[in-house]
């Protein structure tokens, strides 16, 4: 019997102890090793193995790839996590760690620390943001932004909003420093700070807001999104993006104009964090996952990861993905989201569906937007031609006919002045305009109604392809979801049928149809 017990207690822990891509499926691993509660990651771009890991109780670090971590870092105080790490931009051997209780530096790739920022009050000592620049440093608390341009041994709170918002990302980019605060984004070239996006007061600005009430702002009646995280593009350094939340904005020119990217693809607007690859471009994490954009709509990469809250994310030098979440450090297979990527789909998710091509000819024989409709309009307006115009015209002739009776001497109506007969007067005539054979003015009307039936075509076959292949997706999603992710389960199925519906009203139910009878 204690046999029994011994196998049994040794079966749960190893099944304990399976990484956790083997039970939610393939494309993530799980490398923190029973690290949780983590906020931010690092990886080294010159050495892919070193990887620094930010967390609520100070700082891990691994130097095989995230097969062991040790602490490099424990955050003492009230505030212990750390919310930012940073690399010196011209030396990788530097770091710098924003926490709760101050901000961290190390010279000696996290062997050894310091503390340079203490701040005054809760509020200063809480680091949220930092960016390093050859001039200065430019740190962000929830009481405001400091400047150091001495390497931090000396620090200047700056004025005016800047020195009362609680600033929320920096980003040194393009000959300037931009701020993303809870009352906009801020953007300096050294010389006093210029608002260049207005926002809704966020979470910052009162404490007792809970998640619930800040979905509020995801209403109609707020058309002024909060600010959560700003990010700029390495190879376009004037092209910044900006999480709120009601999605994500962009701007080409600096911040001057912003416009706001579509969510297509997106299952919420509650966009907090962005994240660009120099390689793969611009990555998004929302409530619901990690979402990557591209061909104007967003992909859901984060199936297959039982990670709760996502954090943060960080590229290596590979492109490979980290993502920092409560439940642990998320590695991404690089083959499976490049297989992703290039839309190689299982044949079973294809097998029960109608093919792509069946569908856009149902759709556009539904909408009447076929081609042979044009075709059989220029037919029919060649063959006018011969046809001749047929007139016919019928008249009255009213004209008065006044005349005397006169040579008489018998009749009663002798001497008087007397009206004719009315006559009625028709016509019929026959007419070709043989010049129709080879042009008419008909063309010119066909011509035109041709170019909208076109446009209106490829709109319908745009949308039939966006719709259909994204069922597909989010089939895929569905089917590598946790078990315990009910949540989400949910509202991808509800997606799923939303999909459906938008199919059906495409083809007039013929898509429904083909599901059931398959």
């Amino acid at each position: 019997m204690k046999q029994i017990v011994v196998y049994l207690v040794v079966l749960v822990s190893v099944l304990l102890l399976i990484p956790l891509q083997v039970i939610s499926g393939v494309g993530w691993e799980d490398i923190s090793r029973g690290n949780t509660r983590l906020s931010c990651v690092l990886v080294n771009p010159q050495n892919y193995r070193v990887i620094y890991l930010g967390s609520q109780r100070g700082i891990l670090k691994s130097e095989d790839a995230g097969a062991s971590w040790r602490s490099v870092l424990p955050v003492w105080g009230r505030g212990k996590a750390v919310n930012l790490l940073l690399f010196d931009p011209q030396n990788k051997n530097s770091i710098y760690a924003a926490t709760q209780n101050g901000l961290y530096f190390s010279d000696a790739s996290g062997k050894n620390w310091q503390r340079i920022f203490q701040g005054r009050g809760s509020m200063e000592r809480d680091c949220t943001s930092l960016a390093v620049t050859a001039e200065a440093i430019y740190l962000g608390t929830r009481a405001g932004l400091f400047v150091s341009g001495d390497h931090g041994r000396l620090w200047q709170k700056e004025s005016g909003e800047m020195g009362k918002s609680s600033v929320l990302s920096i980003v040194n980019a393009a000959n300037y420093v931009y701020a993303a605060t809870t009352d906009g984004v801020f953007k300096t070239s050294g010389k006093g700070w210029e608002r260049v996006f207005a926002a809704e007061a966020g979470e910052e600005e009162n404490a007792d807001t809970n998640e619930e009430e800040l979905g509020d702002y995801d209403n109609e009646e707020k058309s002024v999104p909060i600010v959560r995280y700003l990010a700029a593009d390495s190879n376009n350094p004037q092209h910044l993006y900006l999480a709120t939340s009601r999605g994500v904005y962009e701007t080409s020119n600096a911040g001057r104009d912003w416009i706001a990217l579509s969510d297509y693809g997106l299952s919420s607007e509650q966009v907090s964090f962005l994240s660009i690859s120099a390689r793969s471009g611009l990555y998004a994490v929302s409530k619901n996952g990690i979402f990557r954009y591209g061909g104007h709509r967003w992909e859901d990469l984060s199936f297959g990861v039982p990670a709760g809250e996502i954090n943060f994310l960080g590229f290596d030098s590979h492109d490979t993905i980290y993502a920092a979440c409560d439940k642990g450090l998320f590695k991404a297979n690089r083959e499976y989201i490049a297989d992703y990527r290039r839309g190689n789909i299982p044949e079973n998710y294809l097998k029960d569906e109608p093919d792509i091509a069946s569908v856009q000819r149902v759709a556009i024989k539904y909408a009447e937007v076929g081609p042979q409709k044009i075709a059989r309009w220029r037919k029919q307006a060649a063959k006018r031609a011969w046809f001749p115009r047929l007139s016919a015209n019928v008249g009255r002739n009213v004209t008065d006919l006044w005349h005397w009776e006169s040579g008489s001497s018998t009749k009663s109506a002798d001497d008087l002045l007397m009206k004719g007969n009315d006559t009625i007067e028709w016509d019929v005539g026959l007419s070709w305009d043989l010049g129709d054979i080879i042009w008419s003015e008909a063309q010119t009307a066909i011509d035109v109604r041709s170019r909208l039936t076109v446009q209106l075509r490829d709109d319908i076959l745009d949308e039939v392809n966006k719709t259909y292949f994204e069922r597909i997706r989010v089939k895929m999603e569905l089917d590598n979801l946790s078990i315990e992710d009910r949540r989400k389960r949910c509202e991808k199925e509800l997606r799923l049928r939303e999909l459906t519906a938008s199919l059906d009203g495409l083809t007039g139910g013929y898509f429904s149809q083909q599901v059931k009878t398959k």
